[in-house]
């Protein structure tokens, strides 16, 4: 059974990806620890789609976000204590990681990876990343595991480039996404919707343009039904010119940091219902992995590879249009 199961995956990742990906190497190889937090699982992804036919070609390889993207999100107090090492005791508790360098630099660059993936999305309407969805930075400090917000960074990178006007950020991490709902509280152009646990970690949730709540126990019904109650009818309603999907592990039953009672194949439908709901409309969407701290770390991984091949699916039923070709003279 395992090995007709692996044929299948092989059959359908070995043919040619209608998206790029967004990876460094760099993104595994800092040095937190011991910690619930899993930096392998990137590797882990990356080493999975090479092995079920993807190529080289089809990864792209940021660089870090430059300190002028970072500051129109971040206030300039934080960023020169974070870059200089001036963090409070206070401050490095609530990022509930252990400062260093290296965790610096894992931070600048998975936010340029973001920058990479919205803009690579614009081109060809989705692109994944494999890192990113940080959710939990606020302008002036960092929270739970997030040192910068690198979908705000994106977002108005993207806004101040003249890329976009309007963007919409569907958050489907288990928890829900703090540092983002406080960021673009009063902006009009952004739109955040959140999708998560009530009963767990952040205590504090400011509020999102939409919140859905869950509870302990709940699962793929619950899960399932308030995302069709809400997609794709926001779409239509905001027309976001690009939409951010935080396509987190987290959710899956039987986490370390979470409680919900959701399956692999409910997250994903869960990965259906975002990405045709924005693709069937024309809008592009960068997809970012966020959390997941299953026991196993090869069962996030296979929530992320899941999500993966949803987005294969999407994007070969709804390709962008060819570019125009110029009338022969």
């Amino acid at each position: 059974m395992l090995f007709a199961l692996m044929g299948l995956l092989e059959l359908f990742f070995g043919k040619k990806f209608p998206f790029k990906f967004v990876y460094s190497d760099e993104y595994w190889m800092v040095n937190i620890g011991k910690h619930v937090f899993p930096v392998r699982k990137y590797r882990l992804i990356y080493e999975r789609l090479i092995a079920l036919g993807a190529k080289r070609e089809n990864f792209l390889e940021p660089g870090p976000a430059l300190d002028e993207d970072v500051l129109r999100v971040h206030s300039p107090r934080y960023i020169r204590r974070l870059k200089a090492g001036e963090l409070s005791a206070g401050e490095i508790n609530l990022l509930e990681l252990p400062y260093s360098p290296d965790l610096v630099k894992f931070a600048w660059l998975h936010a340029g990876g973001t920058i990479l993936a919205a803009e690579q999305a614009l081109v060809d309407g989705l692109c994944l990343h494999i890192g990113g969805g940080f959710h939990h930075a606020f302008a002036d400090h960092g929270e739970g595991f997030c040192v910068l917000n690198d979908v705000a960074v994106a977002l108005e990178k993207l806004r101040h480039d003249g890329r976009i006007k309007t963007a919409m950020i569907v958050d489907c991490d288990l928890h829900q996404g703090n540092g983002t709902a406080a960021i673009f509280a009063k902006k009009e152009y952004a739109f955040t919707f959140s999708i998560h646990q009530m009963d767990c970690y952040p205590a504090n949730k400011p509020s999102s343009t939409v919140d859905v709540g869950l509870w302990s126990g709940e699962g793929d019904d619950k899960y399932l039904a308030a995302l069709r109650d809400h997609f794709p009818r926001l779409y239509r309603q905001f027309r976001p010119d690009m939409v951010f999907y935080l396509a987190g592990s987290d959710p899956l039953g039987g986490d370390q940091l979470g409680g919900l009672t959701t399956t692999k194949d409910g997250l994903f439908e869960r990965d259906m219902i975002v990405l045709e709901g924005a693709r069937c409309l024309g809008i592009p969407v960068a997809v970012v992995f966020a959390g997941g701290y299953a026991r196993d770390i090869q069962d996030s991984v296979a929530v992320h590879l899941n999500t993966i091949k949803a987005a294969q699916k999407v994007a070969r039923k709804w390709a962008p249009p060819p570019p125009p070709t110029s009338s022969p003279a």
